[in-house]
């Protein structure tokens, strides 16, 4: 299974729209546009398929943290 069956299962499980995606990687800092984004989900045997990188889905992952959960309250530090 590749980088871009996983995004394209999460997509479908949660539902999430292109510009759904590229929100929750700005979540983490990590700017992409609806084109790139757009050749993740092409047909492999389409002249303009992407193979996804480990980075993006890793990114992809983090920000949904984000975008479920919210970010991580602060620890203040205990005197």
């Amino acid at each position: 299974m590749t980088n871009n069956d996983i995004i394209k299962k999460l997509r479908v499980a949660l539902q999430l729209k292109n510009t759904d995606i590229i929100e929750i990687l700005k979540l983490v800092d990590f700017r992409i546009t609806e084109s790139e984004l757009g050749a993740f989900f092409r047909a492999e045997d389409h002249p303009n398929y992407k193979l996804m990188g480990d980075q993006i889905l890793r990114n992809f992952l983090n920000g949904l943290i984000l975008y479920k959960r919210g970010p991580m309250p602060s620890k203040e530090s205990e005197k």
